[in-house]
């Protein structure tokens, strides 16, 4: 169980994100960007976007599974899908919770 809320090491974050959480760090410069887990997911092939389908054409199935990932919302109000984190961010201890 989680009982630290601030100056989090990262992969107290990660365990945060995992109970369904986000975290930020106080060292990023973007106020407001934060990061969240999405969870996986499937999508019937013929509503994913035209562009997604061009490169999946190959696919057989009808159904295209999304897996589990880190999403961010930036501080201009963006959703970056997929996040990763840097090295300085991953040997930060300055990640907090934010909601």
């Amino acid at each position: 169980m989680l009982n630290k809320t601030e100056d989090m090491t990262f992969g107290m974050a990660i365990e945060a994100l995992k109970n369904g959480h986000a975290v930020a760090r106080k060292g990023w410069n973007g106020k407001d960007a934060f990061i969240y887990l999405t969870t996986g997911s499937e999508v019937p092939f013929d509503k994913m976007k035209c562009e997604t389908q061009m490169h999946l054409i190959a696919h057989t199935g009808t159904v295209v599974k999304i897996n589990a990932h880190i999403d961010m919302k930036a501080a201009d109000g963006t959703i970056v899908c997929g996040w990763l984190a840097s090295q300085t961010d991953m040997l930060s201890e300055d990640w907090y919770i934010v909601a």
